[in-house]
């Protein structure tokens, strides 16, 4: 099918101009700039009403939404947080894991591979991201220490294995025993290796480097900083991340994990090509609830909503957000005073080029799918397409 999306402002990587689209076979075909020409006959004709058109958002960490969790019992669920998710505008996404039993990590491998063969009309579905359960119980976060644990070859390769290719990412405190073989591992298996919920020093993050540990979770979140022993300061992970140039990052940018003046610090140092937005969900981002549980219904930990954040009971530690990918673009253009091409790109491209999808995702460009959102100045999405198909619009207004 062909179509062309006209009277649209373009959000391209390094400018917003108003122009035209034009979609064949699920592709871009054409980005054009001004008035749109005449379509040819047999063309779908979208009059865009002066909306932005954006890339489809790239979501690389949560753990669920619309009621659901990725950890959940039944494939439905996984569904169902994926669908909501792409009604905020995410087209690809990385349902992302807890750290947890082996149990729920087979059942969640095992519920992606389903969800992936069998969806209709939903979002990319990447990989799955695993945060945890090898992780740093000094930085365990909301994370329920009891599943926290040292890399085990033959359970990590088990999951690896029975993924069939499925796994697309995994977060590890690198200065655990094992930690950096199992780096090595990951890479031969074309996973990504990211440091997370790590009390690491500088040493242990530039050994991790090196073992393919390319990219940092959640920046600021469940990591160590400067550490002082006898008057001398060593790096923690916060700081490394900017030590080590070659390293991404992302930043949960709902406004609460991290004020704006802290998401447009990291903007500066680190630039658009090496930030990525994240929201970190969990499942009760996309609606009202004010008390659920942060992993499986089956064993997740009791948490409340208040303040726009999701947080322990005792208010000690934040437990996740309740974002969705619009708000993230919403706080770092509003509050956070970063371009909005720029807030695109670390929502859309960069975490792409992060997964090694950016010649075929993440901008609005000639030969790359036709995974499209458009959203009105408030951020509010109005339309998504993915390969080219509208997969939602909202209502009652209609896209004509």
């Amino acid at each position: 099918m062909k179509q062309m999306i006209r009277n649209v402002r373009l959000i391209c990587r390094d400018q917003v101009v108003t122009g035209y689209l034009v979609v064949s076979d699920g592709k871009i075909a054409e980005v054009g700039r001004g008035p749109s020409p005449q379509a040819p006959e047999g063309f779908l004709v979208i009059d865009g009403k002066g909306l932005f058109l954006s890339p489809g958002f790239f979501e690389l960490h949560t753990h669920g939404a619309g009621g659901s969790d990725f950890l959940d019992e039944s494939p439905d669920d996984m569904v169902t947080a994926a669908m909501t998710h792409l009604q905020h505008g995410t087209t690809s996404i990385l349902p992302t894991t807890v750290a947890a039993s082996r149990k729920e990590m087979i059942r969640c491998i095992d519920n992606f591979k389903s969800v992936k063969k069998n969806m209709k009309d939903g979002p990319n579905m990447v990989g799955l991201h695993m945060e945890g359960p090898y992780l740093s119980p000094l930085q365990k976060g909301a994370i329920d220490e009891k599943y926290i644990r040292n890399p085990n070859p033959a359970e990590y390769q088990e999951m690896v294995e029975r993924a069939e290719g499925g796994i697309a990412r995994w977060t590890v405190a690198p200065e655990l025993p094992g930690a950096l073989e199992m780096g090595d591992y990951l890479v031969k298996n074309h996973i990504l290796p990211s440091i997370g919920h790590s009390n690491a020093e500088y040493s242990h993050v530039l050994a991790a480097y090196q073992h393919g540990f390319t990219h940092v979770t959640h920046l600021y979140s469940g990591m160590s900083t400067i550490i002082r022993r006898g008057g001398f300061r060593f790096l923690g992970v916060t700081e490394s991340a900017y030590a080590v140039e070659g390293l991404t990052v992302e930043v949960i940018a709902d406004g609460c994990h991290l004020p704006p003046e802290l998401l447009r610090t990291v903007y500066r140092l680190k630039g658009p090509d090496k930030v990525c937005l994240v929201c970190d969900s969990m499942r009760c981002a996309g609606t009202n609830a004010t008390e659920t549980e942060l992993g499986s219904r089956d064993s997740g930990q009791k948490v409340i909503v208040e303040d726009g954040v999701a947080k322990m009971p005792d208010r000690t530690a934040f437990a996740g957000s309740i974002a969705t990918d619009d708000r993230l673009v919403r706080v770092m253009h509003y509050k956070a005073g970063v371009p909005l091409y720029d807030c695109i790109n670390m929502m859309c491209l960069t975490p792409a080029k992060v997964m090694g999808m950016d010649n075929r995702k993440g901008s609005l460009e000639s030969g790359k799918d036709a995974d499209l959102v458009l959203f009105d100045d408030n951020i509010n999405i109005k339309a998504v397409f993915v390969g080219g198909k509208l997969v939602f619009q909202q209502k009652p207004e209609r896209v004509e």
